[in-house]
């Protein structure tokens, strides 16, 4: 998209090369005018109010710089550094995947069995704890965190957070969203899964984890070259630390307690007997906005 002619460059005409690029390189075309808006720093209407304005020859740069990353594989997400979720801003860099809309379903499935299951918890004066293995961005945990503390579906009952991941960086990502987003319930800990947890009778309400799933010969993986491949791949035909997570679950989850996976959109049939096999009940697996099985939780006998 470059031109010999940076200082004429408007906003108009990379909108109109913008579908074009986006095809031959295999980006969304979105990726380009929000990375426009970016450089510029200004608000999406600016695009259909000010069409006619001028990029300077730093900003036109900048912007080129931009759309090369993005020919080698750079996600538009890591460009700018954050990604919405859950109608949150996170901070994202190449130490945590990107978050997905689809992943709002593990969250959005998570709260809704909260909400409908009330009487689990109503016998109980203690706070209700909730565990996030593989936190990431911690996206999940602060979504959950940030619903259960400033809803009033749920602020009857005070609730602590755990949220777990291998990578020290990761967690460093984690905390500043946490800050960034208010949210002051979670605590942070570097653990391989359960490893660094108590099993003691101080155990967890809800278990809920985005671990990685895609099998390590899945020839979509290079259209995912810049994420961390460890929070991507597991071995097993991507089950492997699914598996671990679910035959692990039952020592840390109270008794009737939620356990919410997301998983492959061709793993549903092998996750839900996964729960069944290790003393799951109700067990659905429930569909992501694509169509695809995404989700299954299940509460523990």
């Amino acid at each position: 998209m470059e031109t010999s002619k940076a200082e004429n460059m408007t906003v108009r005409q990379i909108k109109q090369q913008a579908p074009q690029f986006a095809q031959t390189f295999g980006v969304p075309s979105f990726w380009l005018t929000d990375w426009l808006l970016y450089v510029i720093d200004k608000p999406s209407s600016f695009s259909i109010t000010d069409e006619s304005y001028q990029l300077t020859a730093s900003e036109f740069e900048r912007f080129n710089i931009g759309v090369a990353q993005m020919q080698q594989g750079m996600p538009l997400a890591y460009l700018t550094g954050r990604q919405e979720f859950w109608s949150l801003d996170f901070k994202v860099n190449a130490h945590t995947l990107i978050p997905r809309p689809d992943t709002e379903v593990l969250v959005e499935q998570t709260l809704s069995w909260i909400k409908a299951n009330k009487s689990e918890f109503e016998n109980s004066d203690q706070n209700k704890r909730l565990l996030d293995l593989g936190t990431g961005s911690g996206c999940i945990a602060i979504s959950l965190a940030y619903e259960l503390t400033n809803n009033k579906c749920y602020k009857q009952y005070s609730w602590q957070i755990v949220a777990v991941d291998l990578s020290s960086k990761a967690l460093e990502v984690a905390r500043h969203n946490a800050v960034a987003n208010k949210i002051n319930n979670i605590e942070f800990v570097q653990s391989s899964w359960y490893e660094q947890l108590s099993d003691d009778d101080n155990k967890f309400d809800v278990i809920v984890s985005n671990p990685p799933y895609i099998d390590e010969t899945d020839k979509h993986l290079t259209s995912l070259q810049a994420e961390p491949i460890s929070a991507l791949t597991a071995p097993n035909q991507g089950l492997a630390d699914i598996e671990h997570i679910v035959q692990q679950a039952p020592q840390y989850l109270q008794v009737r307690g939620l356990l919410a996976i997301e998983h492959g959109h061709d793993q549903g049939q092998s996750v839900h007997q996964l729960f069944i096999d290790n003393g799951f009940d109700k067990v659905q697996t429930v569909q992501d906005f694509g169509g695809n099985d995404r989700v299954t939780l299940g509460q523990l006998l």
